[in-house]
């Protein structure tokens, strides 16, 4: 048997969301007071008692799915994960999880890459679609279809599960590509309340701040190996990992390749640790005979 931790990635924040660590825990109250200091402003106090408006801006929902999902992690009383992998932002906490990252310097890239993603939105407007029940491969047909023709960026963006694939581009070509996409026989093409094309090339400002951040960050020898998002396979070389880590802001997050790649490698237990159960409902529908839970 071989337990796989997972760590999910913006959208599953909430009001309230670590606030039961921090009342009950002193090693959680030590690290939220820890990421207070380090982000510069009381983002724990956000988290438990902010609006649902306020935890949707980028520059604060980052830090608070990374904070709850490593702090949830780190008060475990059995951590020792045979694999890690986190969806998008998740990879960050996936990497404190196997050692490769600090805390401290794991939260300072969340909020630089936060903050780049940001303003890459502004520059340019763009959105996502989640796609439900067609085959990945004529996703990808459609995606390059309406790109040859209009030349406006459309590229699969979130490999979630079969049958579940969410796309990525300027706010026209989505709109192209979901009629295209009911045509072609899609249960359901629905353009998603995001702020903008994550996991496109239309995140490549973005990319190059955040790459000098990683660049200039150590990263230390995993404690065991992460599933990386745009690779789908098991990376334990750290100068890997930091390449990975910043062609993801561009490249698409393939969940559905890596968490197969993690049972081919014998996984049978997963663990999401952070809020919402999303990861968990994935794995199932990517495998119904795993065994999933969450902290």
């Amino acid at each position: 048997m071989k337990r796989a931790y997972i760590f999910p990635g913006q959208g599953s924040q909430f009001t309230g969301m670590g606030k039961t660590l921090y009342d009950s825990n002193t090693l959680a109250k030590d690290m939220f007071e820890e990421a207070n200091a380090i982000a510069g402003f009381r983002i724990s106090d956000i988290m438990f008692n902010g609006s649902e408006a306020d935890l949707k801006q980028t520059n604060v929902t980052q830090p608070a799915v990374f904070l709850h999902s490593v702090i949830a992690f780190k008060t475990l009383r059995e951590t020792r994960p045979d694999m890690v992998a986190g969806h998008s932002l998740g990879e960050f906490s996936a990497l404190v999880a196997n050692n490769v990252l600090q805390f401290p310097d794991a939260l300072k890239l969340v909020s630089i890459r936060a903050g780049a993603m940001q303003k890459a939105c502004e520059m340019n407007p763009s959105t996502m679609a989640a796609v439900l029940g067609l085959p990945d491969e004529k996703v990808e047909e459609i995606c390059k279809m309406v790109y040859t023709e209009t030349n406006e960026v459309v590229v699969a963006a979130n490999y979630n599960c079969p049958g579940q694939l969410v796309i990525s581009g300027s706010i026209k070509g989505i709109d192209i590509a979901c009629e295209r996409m009911k045509a072609a026989g899609a249960k359901r093409a629905l353009v998603l309340p995001v702020g903008g094309a994550f996991h496109s090339p239309l995140m490549l400002p973005a990319k190059e701040e955040l790459a000098a951040a990683i660049e200039a960050t150590t990263f230390h020898e995993p404690s065991c190996a992460v599933y990386q998002n745009v690779v789908a396979k098991a990376v334990t070389n750290p100068a890997e990992i930091k390449k990975n880590l910043i062609e993801q802001l561009t490249g698409a997050v393939r969940w559905t390749q890596s968490v197969a790649a993690m049972i081919a490698d014998g996984a049978t237990h997963f663990t999401e640790a952070g809020p919402g159960k999303v990861l968990q409902g994935l794995v199932l529908k990517i495998n119904k005979e795993m065994v999933v839970e969450g902290v």
